[in-house]
Protein backbone atom coordinates (compact mmCIF):
# COMPACT_ATOMS: atom_id res chain seq x y z
CA UNK A 1 0.00 0.00 0.00
CA UNK A 2 1.39 3.53 -0.88
CA UNK A 3 2.39 5.95 2.34
CA UNK A 4 1.58 8.95 1.41
CA UNK A 5 -2.57 8.02 1.61
CA UNK A 6 -4.56 6.09 3.82
CA UNK A 7 -8.62 5.91 3.33
CA UNK A 8 -10.61 7.35 5.81
CA UNK A 9 -13.60 6.43 5.24
CA UNK A 10 -15.75 4.11 1.89
CA UNK A 11 -19.21 4.85 1.18
CA UNK A 12 -20.35 1.17 1.38
CA UNK A 13 -23.06 1.83 -2.16
CA UNK A 14 -21.35 1.55 -5.65
CA UNK A 15 -23.31 4.67 -6.00
CA UNK A 16 -21.81 6.53 -3.65
CA UNK A 17 -23.98 8.96 -1.42
CA UNK A 18 -25.99 12.14 -3.70
CA UNK A 19 -26.17 15.82 -1.34
CA UNK A 20 -29.37 14.04 0.29
CA UNK A 21 -27.69 11.61 2.18
CA UNK A 22 -25.29 13.83 3.80
CA UNK A 23 -25.62 16.15 6.96
CA UNK A 24 -23.24 18.45 8.50
CA UNK A 25 -23.00 19.06 12.53
CA UNK A 26 -21.21 22.25 13.11
CA UNK A 27 -19.07 23.32 17.08
CA UNK A 28 -16.69 25.30 18.01
CA UNK A 29 -15.72 21.99 20.00
CA UNK A 30 -14.87 20.46 16.28
CA UNK A 31 -12.12 23.15 16.00
CA UNK A 32 -8.33 23.20 16.13
CA UNK A 33 -6.56 23.02 19.34
CA UNK A 34 -4.68 25.99 20.68
CA UNK A 35 -0.73 25.24 20.46
CA UNK A 36 0.52 24.94 23.86
CA UNK A 37 2.84 27.70 22.48
CA UNK A 38 0.22 29.76 21.04
CA UNK A 39 0.00 31.17 17.90
CA UNK A 40 3.43 32.54 17.49
CA UNK A 41 5.42 29.40 15.65
CA UNK A 42 2.22 29.66 12.89
CA UNK A 43 2.78 33.56 12.71
CA UNK A 44 6.20 33.04 11.76
CA UNK A 45 5.57 30.59 8.83
CA UNK A 46 3.24 32.58 7.01
CA UNK A 47 5.36 35.38 7.26
CA UNK A 48 8.00 33.37 5.77
CA UNK A 49 6.05 32.00 3.16
CA UNK A 50 4.29 35.12 2.38
CA UNK A 51 7.98 36.62 1.60
CA UNK A 52 8.30 34.04 -0.81
CA UNK A 53 5.16 33.78 -2.34
CA UNK A 54 3.25 37.30 -2.13
CA UNK A 55 0.63 36.35 -3.50
CA UNK A 56 -0.51 34.08 -1.00
CA UNK A 57 -4.14 35.37 1.32
CA UNK A 58 -5.42 33.85 4.19
CA UNK A 59 -9.24 32.46 3.88
CA UNK A 60 -11.56 30.88 6.18
CA UNK A 61 -12.15 26.72 5.50
CA UNK A 62 -14.15 24.08 7.15
CA UNK A 63 -12.17 22.16 9.90
CA UNK A 64 -12.93 18.17 9.36
CA UNK A 65 -13.12 16.86 12.75
CA UNK A 66 -14.61 13.73 11.48
CA UNK A 67 -16.81 12.09 9.89
CA UNK A 68 -19.74 9.34 10.62
CA UNK A 69 -21.66 6.76 8.51
CA UNK A 70 -25.46 5.79 9.91
CA UNK A 71 -26.80 3.39 7.61
CA UNK A 72 -26.94 5.22 4.02
CA UNK A 73 -26.35 8.66 5.41
CA UNK A 74 -22.91 10.96 6.29
CA UNK A 75 -22.43 13.52 9.03
CA UNK A 76 -19.22 15.64 8.36
CA UNK A 77 -18.82 17.20 11.44
CA UNK A 78 -17.12 20.84 10.88
CA UNK A 79 -15.14 23.28 12.89
CA UNK A 80 -13.46 26.56 11.18
CA UNK A 81 -9.88 26.83 10.53
CA UNK A 82 -7.79 28.93 7.58
CA UNK A 83 -5.08 28.25 5.08
CA UNK A 84 -2.83 30.16 7.34
CA UNK A 85 -2.52 27.57 10.03
CA UNK A 86 -2.96 24.97 7.27
CA UNK A 87 0.60 25.73 6.47
CA UNK A 88 1.64 26.83 10.31
CA UNK A 89 0.21 23.20 11.45
CA UNK A 90 -0.49 20.20 8.93
CA UNK A 91 2.33 21.78 5.87
CA UNK A 92 4.98 22.68 8.45
CA UNK A 93 8.08 20.61 9.64
CA UNK A 94 6.82 20.24 12.82
CA UNK A 95 4.01 18.55 12.04
CA UNK A 96 4.85 15.27 13.16
CA UNK A 97 6.00 16.51 16.41
CA UNK A 98 2.62 18.07 17.05
CA UNK A 99 0.28 14.94 15.78
CA UNK A 100 2.59 13.15 18.51
CA UNK A 101 1.95 16.00 21.03
CA UNK A 102 -2.17 15.58 20.42
CA UNK A 103 -2.37 11.58 20.75
CA UNK A 104 -0.84 12.34 24.35
CA UNK A 105 -2.83 15.43 25.13
CA UNK A 106 -6.04 14.50 23.67
CA UNK A 107 -5.93 11.01 22.42
CA UNK A 108 -5.82 12.49 18.78
CA UNK A 109 -2.81 12.73 16.98
CA UNK A 110 -5.04 15.96 14.48
CA UNK A 111 -6.43 17.77 17.80
CA UNK A 112 -3.41 20.59 16.92
CA UNK A 113 -3.73 20.49 13.17
CA UNK A 114 -5.93 23.25 11.04
CA UNK A 115 -7.51 19.94 8.63
CA UNK A 116 -9.13 21.78 6.16
CA UNK A 117 -11.40 19.90 4.05
CA UNK A 118 -10.85 19.46 0.21
CA UNK A 119 -12.32 18.38 -2.40
CA UNK A 120 -11.81 16.56 -5.10
CA UNK A 121 -13.29 14.74 -8.59
CA UNK A 122 -13.14 11.57 -10.77
CA UNK A 123 -14.22 13.65 -13.97
CA UNK A 124 -15.60 10.40 -16.24
CA UNK A 125 -16.23 11.64 -20.33
CA UNK A 126 -18.57 10.20 -22.66
CA UNK A 127 -16.32 8.01 -24.01
CA UNK A 128 -15.14 6.29 -20.76
CA UNK A 129 -11.93 8.33 -19.76
CA UNK A 130 -10.70 10.22 -16.80
CA UNK A 131 -9.43 13.83 -16.99
CA UNK A 132 -6.10 14.84 -14.79
CA UNK A 133 -4.50 17.48 -14.80
CA UNK A 134 -0.47 18.45 -14.76
CA UNK A 135 0.08 20.61 -11.94
CA UNK A 136 1.69 23.90 -12.41
CA UNK A 137 5.12 24.50 -11.39
CA UNK A 138 4.25 27.39 -9.33
CA UNK A 139 1.67 26.28 -7.41
CA UNK A 140 2.49 25.68 -3.24
CA UNK A 141 1.95 21.88 -3.30
CA UNK A 142 2.48 19.07 -5.32
CA UNK A 143 4.27 21.14 -8.37
CA UNK A 144 4.85 19.03 -11.50
CA UNK A 145 3.00 15.97 -10.43
CA UNK A 146 -0.41 14.82 -11.50
CA UNK A 147 -3.85 15.60 -10.11
CA UNK A 148 -7.24 15.33 -10.65
CA UNK A 149 -10.14 18.73 -10.42
CA UNK A 150 -10.39 19.52 -6.77
CA UNK A 151 -9.85 22.08 -3.97
CA UNK A 152 -11.54 23.33 -0.59
CA UNK A 153 -15.44 24.33 0.07
CA UNK A 154 -15.39 27.58 1.40
CA UNK A 155 -17.25 28.98 4.44
CA UNK A 156 -17.13 32.91 2.59
CA UNK A 157 -19.36 30.94 -0.34
CA UNK A 158 -22.32 30.36 2.22
CA UNK A 159 -22.27 33.65 4.23
CA UNK A 160 -21.86 35.95 1.13
CA UNK A 161 -20.79 39.16 1.85
CA UNK A 162 -19.17 38.25 5.71
CA UNK A 163 -15.16 39.42 5.90
CA UNK A 164 -13.51 36.22 5.71
CA UNK A 165 -12.01 37.09 9.94
CA UNK A 166 -16.25 37.79 10.88
CA UNK A 167 -17.08 33.80 9.64
CA UNK A 168 -18.76 32.45 13.26
CA UNK A 169 -20.09 28.80 12.74
CA UNK A 170 -23.20 29.68 14.60
CA UNK A 171 -23.64 32.29 10.92
CA UNK A 172 -23.55 29.01 8.81
CA UNK A 173 -26.89 26.85 7.99
CA UNK A 174 -25.85 23.40 8.22
CA UNK A 175 -27.77 22.43 5.06
CA UNK A 176 -26.27 25.17 3.29
CA UNK A 177 -22.56 23.81 4.03
CA UNK A 178 -23.68 20.15 2.69
CA UNK A 179 -24.36 22.13 -0.43
CA UNK A 180 -21.94 24.35 -0.83
CA UNK A 181 -19.51 20.91 -0.19
CA UNK A 182 -20.80 19.23 -3.01
CA UNK A 183 -21.35 22.60 -5.08
CA UNK A 184 -17.47 23.31 -4.82
CA UNK A 185 -16.61 20.86 -6.45
CA UNK A 186 -18.22 21.53 -9.56
CA UNK A 187 -17.19 24.66 -9.50
CA UNK A 188 -13.21 23.56 -9.42
CA UNK A 189 -13.90 21.35 -12.55
CA UNK A 190 -14.97 24.71 -14.12
CA UNK A 191 -12.48 26.88 -13.35
CA UNK A 192 -9.76 24.54 -13.79
CA UNK A 193 -11.15 22.80 -16.77
CA UNK A 194 -13.29 25.06 -18.23
CA UNK A 195 -16.08 23.03 -18.51
CA UNK A 196 -19.84 24.35 -18.79
CA UNK A 197 -21.91 23.09 -15.59
CA UNK A 198 -24.74 21.65 -17.56
CA UNK A 199 -21.73 19.25 -18.95
CA UNK A 200 -21.75 18.03 -15.42
CA UNK A 201 -23.77 15.73 -13.42
CA UNK A 202 -24.41 16.29 -9.83
CA UNK A 203 -21.83 14.96 -7.81
CA UNK A 204 -21.57 11.37 -5.94
CA UNK A 205 -19.15 11.13 -2.98
CA UNK A 206 -17.23 8.08 -2.91
CA UNK A 207 -15.48 8.72 0.09
CA UNK A 208 -13.01 10.76 1.81
CA UNK A 209 -9.23 9.93 1.50
CA UNK A 210 -6.05 11.47 3.61
CA UNK A 211 -3.09 13.11 2.48
CA UNK A 212 0.03 11.69 5.11
CA UNK A 213 2.60 14.43 3.10
CA UNK A 214 0.76 17.11 4.45
CA UNK A 215 -0.04 15.25 7.89
CA UNK A 216 -3.53 13.34 7.22
CA UNK A 217 -5.31 16.10 6.04
CA UNK A 218 -8.51 15.16 4.51
CA UNK A 219 -10.19 15.51 0.79
CA UNK A 220 -13.59 14.47 0.09
CA UNK A 221 -13.39 12.73 -2.45
CA UNK A 222 -16.18 12.34 -5.52
CA UNK A 223 -16.83 10.88 -9.24
CA UNK A 224 -18.93 13.68 -11.97
CA UNK A 225 -20.04 12.21 -15.12
CA UNK A 226 -19.41 14.68 -17.84
CA UNK A 227 -21.57 14.65 -20.78
CA UNK A 228 -18.60 15.51 -23.14
CA UNK A 229 -15.84 14.05 -25.00
CA UNK A 230 -12.33 13.73 -24.38
CA UNK A 231 -11.28 15.59 -27.72
CA UNK A 232 -14.27 17.70 -26.68
CA UNK A 233 -13.05 18.43 -22.64
CA UNK A 234 -9.82 18.77 -24.47
CA UNK A 235 -10.95 21.85 -26.30
CA UNK A 236 -12.59 23.72 -23.73
CA UNK A 237 -9.28 23.20 -21.56
CA UNK A 238 -7.18 24.87 -24.55
CA UNK A 239 -9.24 27.63 -24.36
CA UNK A 240 -8.25 28.19 -20.87
CA UNK A 241 -10.71 29.31 -17.14
CA UNK A 242 -10.22 31.02 -14.54
CA UNK A 243 -7.91 28.64 -12.71
CA UNK A 244 -5.94 27.52 -16.12
CA UNK A 245 -2.76 28.30 -14.65
CA UNK A 246 -2.68 26.03 -12.17
CA UNK A 247 -1.88 23.17 -14.84
CA UNK A 248 0.24 23.06 -17.75
CA UNK A 249 -1.79 20.21 -19.34
CA UNK A 250 -4.28 17.73 -19.16
CA UNK A 251 -3.77 14.01 -19.19
CA UNK A 252 -6.84 11.40 -20.29
CA UNK A 253 -6.63 7.71 -18.56
CA UNK A 254 -9.32 5.13 -19.91
CA UNK A 255 -11.65 4.09 -17.10
CA UNK A 256 -9.95 0.06 -17.80
CA UNK A 257 -6.34 1.78 -17.27
CA UNK A 258 -7.46 3.81 -13.78
CA UNK A 259 -8.86 0.71 -12.13
CA UNK A 260 -5.00 -0.45 -12.48
CA UNK A 261 -2.94 2.25 -11.72
CA UNK A 262 -1.92 1.43 -8.32
CA UNK A 263 -1.08 -2.01 -9.25
CA UNK A 264 1.03 -0.88 -12.58
CA UNK A 265 3.01 1.24 -11.02
CA UNK A 266 4.16 4.16 -13.85
CA UNK A 267 1.74 7.00 -14.17
CA UNK A 268 0.81 5.77 -10.16
CA UNK A 269 4.07 7.36 -9.31
CA UNK A 270 3.42 10.17 -10.69
CA UNK A 271 0.00 11.15 -9.38
CA UNK A 272 0.35 13.56 -5.98
CA UNK A 273 -1.46 12.22 -2.81
CA UNK A 274 -5.29 13.63 -3.66
CA UNK A 275 -5.23 11.94 -6.98
CA UNK A 276 -4.08 9.26 -5.56
CA UNK A 277 -6.76 9.01 -2.75
CA UNK A 278 -9.74 9.69 -5.26
CA UNK A 279 -8.24 6.70 -7.79
CA UNK A 280 -8.05 4.23 -4.99
CA UNK A 281 -11.52 5.37 -3.79
CA UNK A 282 -13.40 4.80 -7.51
CA UNK A 283 -11.73 2.09 -7.50
CA UNK A 284 -12.88 0.67 -4.45
CA UNK A 285 -16.29 1.95 -4.33
CA UNK A 286 -17.38 1.68 -8.35
CA UNK A 287 -14.89 -0.38 -10.08
CA UNK A 288 -16.96 -3.25 -10.29
CA UNK A 289 -19.58 -1.43 -12.60
CA UNK A 290 -20.32 1.44 -14.11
Amino acid sequence: MDPEISIMLQCPSPKGLSETEVRAELSPAYDRRQLPGGQAWIDAVWEARCRHSPWLFNGSKFRLHSAQLDGDSLTFRLGLTCYKDFLGTNRAGMARHLQQQGRQDFGDSQAYLAEPLGVGAMVHTADDCFVFLRRSLKVGEAPGLVDIPGGHPEPQAVVGDVPEESIRLQDLPRQMVVKEIFTSILREIRDEVNLPLPTLSQPVLLGIARNQTSAGRASAEFYVRCSLTLEQVKQRYEIGGPEAQESTGIIFIKREDVLTLEQTGGMWRELCPSAKGAVRLYTLVQGGGQ
